[in-house]
């Protein structure tokens, strides 16, 4: 079958602009208006911008140490204080060593965790700032501090064969103020919440920050490990294929054909605006999800089905891992999602309704407006220069036996189909609708349920390997 990232000829790139502006229309694109003899007939040429957006910060940010240097930073690190790590530690040591958080270069001393909690921003260089909106920071108990001591540098330690895998640097031990980090990063101290209960609330009452030294690159050995292409990976990708727009679009549930419809008519859109090879990210969250998501391995295989049954094009499609922890932080944490995207090359942010959001872990409604993630992005500081799409409203049309954009003029004539319901209807071995998923895509997600509900152990079954 045709790569999940297979390559496209490269398309001329066009010429640079002259004068250019910003107009007002949503999405953003640059103009550039040649100036004309007043003579003659006045005649407006029309360019879009092609090359791919700079990192935050100017620079991306890569903090694995070069090959031959490797051994002898792992012989330091034997003989530092060590931080034993859990699985969502090293899924942020991952996030920072390939330069999706840039300019950050480590975990959060205090200052950046304070500017992180009450801007929502960081500051750099004399004058600048980007977007940062959730907290990059390990925890450690007062045992832990105590060994530390006055120790400038410490090793961190892999969860599960006990190597060093990092040196954390000039570090800043201080306070871990639970509360108001929970506050103040999802809006409520309800119990219940995913990631803080994983994380925050049972962790040490001290943060360690400083600068990394990522001794070999991130590796998870779970057959996925070729599609966790870090930032500088895929716009090397973009660029081999000519993309002169990269349009991202983040997941954590199974595609089906609405999500796919979103996608295309977005292409569709940007070749409208002028772009000629408009790239389509398609980029599954792979850090921590909470227990009652579709696992990683089962979603990779439902996307390798999408491809294959044709629902979007491998040609013009990229489908990569982020790597990064789910906070299901709703308007706080799609910042994060937006940003990490600027530094992977993407110039184009699909959003939609309720992002990053979850039901209240105590009462019966969503934590969320789930309008407010949207209208979040398209005014939070930093993010100025992505174009955010909103998602059109997408539902089940019973007259044409398709996914299609709602129409409030003949509501009667739509389904509409939550998880919940997909989540309930795969659980039963029933079928939806015909046009609601592909085939393929919709079987995996059966298999991975019946697996579920046959498993002796109780443990979730993995995935059968996805194909290159």
């Amino acid at each position: 079958m045709t790569s999940m990232a297979s390559l496209i000829s490269k398309s001329p790139t066009p010429p640079l602009l002259i004068n250019p502006i910003k107009t007002q229309f949503i999405p953003r694109f640059t103009l550039s208006i040649r100036p004309t003899n007043s003579s003659t007939r006045r005649r407006v040429n029309l360019r879009v911008k092609s090359e791919l957006i700079e990192p935050d910060g100017g620079k991306l940010v890569q903090l694995v140490v070069d090959e031959p240097l490797r051994r002898d930073k792992k012989r330091e690190a034997l003989n530092m204080p060590k931080i034993k790590l859990t699985l969502i530690d090293l899924q942020w040591v991952h996030v920072l060593s390939e330069g999706w958080a840039s300019p950050l270069s480590g975990f959060m001393r205090q200052n950046e965790f304070l500017q992180t909690l009450h801007f929502n921003s960081l500051r750099f260089g004399d004058a600048g700032f980007v977007n940062m909106s959730v907290p990059i920071v390990l925890a450690i108990d007062d045992f832990l501090k105590n060994r530390i001591g006055d120790s400038t540098r410490v090793a961190l330690i892999h969860p599960d064969t006990d190597e060093p895998v990092a040196i954390l640097n000039n570090i800043e031990i201080y306070k871990h103020n639970k509360e108001e980090r929970i506050a103040r990063t999802w809006g409520t101290t309800a119990r219940g919440l995913p990631y803080a209960e994983e994380t925050i609330v049972n962790a040490g009452d001290w943060l360690v920050g400083g600068d990394l030294e990522v001794l070999e690159p991130v590796k998870y050995n779970d057959g996925l490990d070729k599609f966790r292409l870090s930032p500088a990976e895929l716009r090397r990708e973009f660029i081999k294929r000519g993309a002169d727009a990269v349009f991202a679009f983040q997941l954590r549930n199974p595609v089906h054909n609405g999500h796919a419809l979103l996608m295309t008519d977005t292409r569709r859109r940007l070749l409208e605006m002028g772009y000629k090879n408009p790239i389509l990210l398609l980029h599954p969250l792979g850090g921590f999800t909470k227990a009652d998501d579709v696992p990683l391995d089962w979603r990779m295989k439902q996307h390798e089905k999408v491809l294959e049954d044709g629902v979007l094009d491998p040609e013009t499609t990229v489908v990569s891992i982020f790597p990064s922890p789910m906070h299901y932080a709703g308007p706080t944490e799609v910042q994060w999602h937006a940003k990490a995207r600027i530094n992977a090359g993407a110039n184009f942010y699909i959003v939609g309704r309720d992002p990053a959001g979850m039901g209240h872990p105590v009462e019966k409604r969503d934590l969320y407006d789930p309008d407010h993630g949207k209208k979040v992005l398209g005014m939070a500081p930093g993010l100025e220069r992505l174009n955010i799409l909103p998602f059109k409203v997408a539902a089940y049309d019973k007259t044409q036996g398709k996914m299609a954009f709602f129409d409030p003029s003949r509501p009667q004539d739509f389904l509409f189909i939550s998880g919940t319901k997909m989540r309930t209807l795969a659980k039963n071995n029933e079928s939806p609708p015909d046009g609601f998923m592909c085939p393929g895509g919709w079987k995996v997600l059966v298999d991975y349920y019946d697996s579920i509900s046959s498993s002796e152990n109780g443990k979730i079954p993995h995935a059968t390997a996805v194909a290159v």
